[in-house]
């Protein structure tokens, strides 16, 4: 469908019965190639560019020297020298003024800034940002910045250049006490319901027929569970330099000191008495490009979120692995899925890949043994028919580096699945009240003349479709991992 387009030139736009591309008023559009069921529609501009399927520009968008992946939208702002995965929502006067690399599933703030110029004289720099990345409204930040997956970046003004390392952190600007603030695994721990709310509505908004480009849109996968135990690795040295710099031993943090005996100590410290924890200062390191103080809240707390979630990523992927083999035992799938663990994970794309994969991939092509696009696609969706393996492998290694076990006993997994169980329990009732809580805020309350009308345009939270949604796919996994209980018990029980 095309209509009252002001110019376009060297164009593939790919369209279908089913997957029908839309071309609208106003329309600048030169050298570019156009996805499956996209739309472009009042005034927006697009110059040498790659749209994926089901996408949209509106609004004045422009898009310049960029790909936009996959079930996207964008309107009203401008990306230049951009590399933008699948499912990335940006909207309301948003600026990439860098070139940028933004892994998908992310989303923009209104008025977000991301890669401001002018801190140096030497050519721009770049930002590169995991899955789920969210800058908030009028968000400014430096070039040039690293971002782990859901990032969350409080409104601010950020002055110095970031490398956050920790996934699903919230960070903030403090200018008063002048210092930078970090909360690793926040989304975790107070914000359950956007959390898994994101990975459900990204699977409802995938409207593509003609699936190309494979998409991982579960944050409970490989890439950012790796980022999550490199994490617990980073809790532990900084507590363990929080606790020596508390007593004295400041030689303890000076260059050539025993890592291990850091570590050792900030673990021991971290499943000790809480009190303890909470006496220390902990600071990071190496995360603002300044000299001011980057501080680590709730480090405790954070330690055992990430442990919390690794086990409940282990154990789904684990329960997933036996359902889809009813007659596979322990001893079946210990010979399968036994080995070490895949600690580097390429994403192509949204599609999840181990590194040393990527690698023989890249020198079949230099050796002539793949020589087309046809080739490489099917070697493509080679891996993704692996990938769910792949992942089951990496979810048994998971569970035995977290209970500090050369080899899974089966007894261990009967426990561990129990212990899931209980996770699932826990999940759904953060789900309720992360949603609860703009029920009962006076200043949500402040615009209806009463608790009757809210309810009556709001509904409740017990009536609220992701909240029910949530206990739905709860109890689910619960069948299921009583299912898989009873097989590890010798009962007859069908896993469905």
């Amino acid at each position: 469908y095309i209509k009252g387009a002001n110019k376009l030139k060297n164009l593939t736009i790919n369209s279908s019965e089913t997957e029908r591309s839309q071309i609208g008023e106003g329309v600048e559009l030169v050298n570019g190639i156009i996805g499956y069921g996209s739309r472009i529609f009042y005034g927006c501009k697009a110059v040498r560019f790659v749209m994926g399927s089901n996408s949209a520009l509106k609004y004045g968008a422009r898009l310049i020297h960029s790909v936009l992946g996959d079930n996207s939208t964008v309107s009203c702002c401008e990306m230049l020298n951009n590399l933008i995965f699948p499912a990335h929502e940006q909207h309301h006067n948003t600026s990439f003024l860098v070139a940028a690399l933004v892994r998908g599933q992310s989303n923009m703030a209104a008025g977000a800034t991301i890669g401001s110029n002018h801190n140096s004289r030497a050519a721009d720099g770049e930002v590169d940002a995991g899955r789920g990345f969210w800058p908030g409204l009028s968000t400014s930040v430096k070039h040039s910045s690293r971002f782990a997956s859901y990032c969350l970046l409080s409104k601010g003004i950020y002055r110095y250049e970031l490398n956050i390392k920790f996934p699903f952190a919230l960070v903030a600007d403090d200018p008063a006490r002048d210092r930078l603030e970090i909360m690793p695994a926040y989304w975790w721990m107070y914000n359950m319901y956007a959390l898994l709310r994101n990975e459900s509505k990204l699977i409802s908004r995938d409207k593509r027929i003609t699936k190309v480009q494979n998409i991982e849109f579960s944050f409970f996968a490989p890439d950012i569970m790796e980022e999550a135990f490199e994490a617990l690795d980073l809790i532990e040295e900084l507590v363990g330099k929080a606790w020596y710099k508390a007593e004295g031993a400041a030689e303890a943090m000076a260059e050539g000191s025993d890592e291990r005996l850091v570590k050792e100590k900030g673990r021991a410290v971290l499943l000790g008495k809480k009190e303890e924890v909470d006496a220390l200062e902990v600071l990071g390191f190496n995360m603002e490009n300044s000299k001011r103080k980057v501080v680590i809240q709730k480090p405790r707390r954070a330690y055992k979120a990430y442990r919390h979630m690794l086990r409940f990523y282990a154990l789904r992927v684990l329960i997933d692995y036996f359902a889809e083999r009813p007659d596979s035992s322990f001893e079946d799938a210990e010979e399968v899925l036994a080995g070490e663990r895949i600690r580097e994970w390429e994403n192509l794309g949204g599609q999840l890949v181990p590194r040393n994969k990527v690698e023989t991939l890249v020198s079949d092509v230099k050796r002539g043994a793949i020589n087309n696009w046809e080739e490489m696609h099917n070697e493509y969706a080679r891996l993704w028919a692996e990938y769910p393996l792949d992942k089951a492998q990496h979810a048994w290694a998971c569970l035995c580096d977290l209970l500090g076990a050369d080899r899974l006993q089966e007894e261990q997994l009967s426990k561990e699945v129990a212990r899931f169980i209980d996770t699932t329990r826990f999940i759904e009732e953060q789900v309720y009240l992360t949603r609860r809580k703009d029920y009962i805020s006076e200043f949500k309350k402040a615009t209806f003349r009463g608790e009757e009308e809210m309810r009556a345009v709001l509904g409740t939270p017990e009536s609220n479709v992701f909240v029910r949604k949530a206990h739905n796919d709860m109890e689910r996994w619960r069948a299921r991992a009583d299912a898989l209980l009873g097989r590890l018990k010798g009962e007859d029980w069908t896993l469905d």
